[in-house]
């Protein structure tokens, strides 16, 4: 019961471990980067080794995400999942076991946070795969709707929990607690029935699904748009928040309670954003949600100034609204006008292109920012932004595009009938 009425896909057993494992996994995945960020800075102080550690986590994602999906749809996206909780628990509980005894290296640290980009790798599409296999056709838009609110509720719990970790305790603690998010997954995730594998022979040869995918990927110009100029904002957004912004906070705001404190005002600002989202259908929702994205820039350029922490806060409320509300309206449209058969390979693609350059922008915004200088480098990221999105919102299709064919997804919540 809430708000007035049921959520039904939460009477799924399946469904409920699933959904109980992920929102703890996801809180783990809010510790992580503030947790790692400090780690680095209280070792070195360098914003340029903290850009290397985390695209250390990034590269194994975006080389691994295709062979990942691949992977989970023909052995078993439950066993995928395990597997890759139990990669992700071992490799954070010895990162948090190297940074509490004092013993840790830079290198031990981006080694270790590789080894859990690459089980991210495979647990993401696996996530996205075993939930029809789980929840009844007619309940797949709550059971979406509910793990994307779980996202966002991970970004305001993990970085609040770390921040509290942080101020009692240490990074390795934080880490330790990360570790132990991944094995409650885990066993969630044992209490799930569900297929084991595809039928043998049915399905294409590797390389000639992903050409199928790319096909259909590559024909609308709307999609690949989309999804160019969000590797471009990620190549320079995250770079920012997570390299730029714990530099800035460990200078000039206070230290890590003002990084967490500013990361859970995105997290708050991410849930009522998918709030948001589920009540509105813009005539073009592309138009929308893209053009909303102009907004990321705020905690950006108060980062340059710096403004207050408060302020900051303010910013990256209103950004993280706007994001989740762009995300949820693209992740609704882009489905319903391509090939239900086809939905996998091209959300593998998506994936792919949208995570392809973050490495890269990691590992130079460092460097960057020691050559010019960390405001001036705010500076131009917050232009280069507005003119990304400005580019994306500037091509026909992308504006004109309406919702396709389907039916509008239900509401969350069905009312409560007389005698249930």
């Amino acid at each position: 019961m809430a708000m007035g009425g049921r959520i039904d896909v939460l009477g799924e057993r399946g469904y409920r471990r699933l959904f109980l494992g992920r929102t703890t996994s996801l809180i783990g995945d809010g510790i992580a980067p503030v947790a790692i960020a400090f780690a680095v800075l209280d070792l070195t102080g360098s914003t340029t080794d903290l850009g290397l550690v985390l695209a250390a986590h990034g590269v194994p994602i975006t080389a691994l995400v295709l062979f990942g999906g691949v992977v989970a749809d023909r052995v078993s996206p439950r066993l995928a999942m395990l597997g890759a909780d139990a990669a992700r628990a071992a490799s954070t509980g010895i990162l948090a076991a190297l940074l509490l005894a004092g013993v840790a290296q830079v290198w031990e640290l981006a080694l270790l946070y590789a080894v859990d980009g690459a089980a991210t790798a495979f647990f993401n599409p696996a996530s996205d795969a075993i939930v029809p296999q789980i929840v009844p056709r007619e309940r797949l838009q709550q059971a979406n709707a509910l793990l994307n609110l779980s996202r966002a509720l991970g970004r305001v719990l993990g970085p609040a929990l770390a921040g509290v970790l942080l101020a009692l305790g240490s990074p390795g603690a934080a880490l330790a607690a990360d570790a132990a998010t991944f094995t409650v997954s885990a066993a969630c995730l044992l209490g799930i029935r569900a297929p084991r594998r595809r039928p043998a022979g049915e399905g294409e040869p590797f390389l000639v699904e992903m050409r199928e995918g790319w096909h259909e990927f590559s024909a609308r110009t709307w999609l690949w748009v989309v999804v160019l100029g969000a590797a471009v904002s990620n190549a320079i957004y995250f770079p920012v928040i997570q390299v730029l912004g714990p530099t800035v906070a460990k200078a000039s705001l206070g230290g890590s309670s003002a990084w967490a404190l500013i990361m859970t005002s995105m997290g708050i600002g991410a849930m009522l954003g998918g709030a948001l989202a589920l009540t509105i259908r813009p005539r073009r929702p592309l138009l929308a949600g893209e053009g909303s994205i102009i907004l990321l820039t705020l905690p950006v350029l108060l980062l340059a100034l710096p403004a207050a922490t408060v302020a900051i806060a303010a910013g990256a409320l209103i950004a993280g609204g706007a994001g989740t509300v762009a995300q949820i309206l693209y992740e609704t449209v882009w489905v319903q006008h391509v090939p239900t058969e086809a939905l996998s390979r091209v959300a593998a693609y998506d994936w792919f292109g949208s995570l392809a350059l973050e490495p890269i922008g990691l590992a130079l915004i460092g460097p960057l920012a020691a050559g010019i200088g960390i405001s001036t480098t705010l500076w131009i990221a917050a232009a280069a932004l507005a003119l990304c999105w400005a580019a994306v919102i500037s091509v026909p299709s992308v504006r004109r595009l309406s919702w396709g064919p389907h039916r509008a997804p239900r509401p969350l919540l069905r009312p409560v009938e007389a005698g249930d």
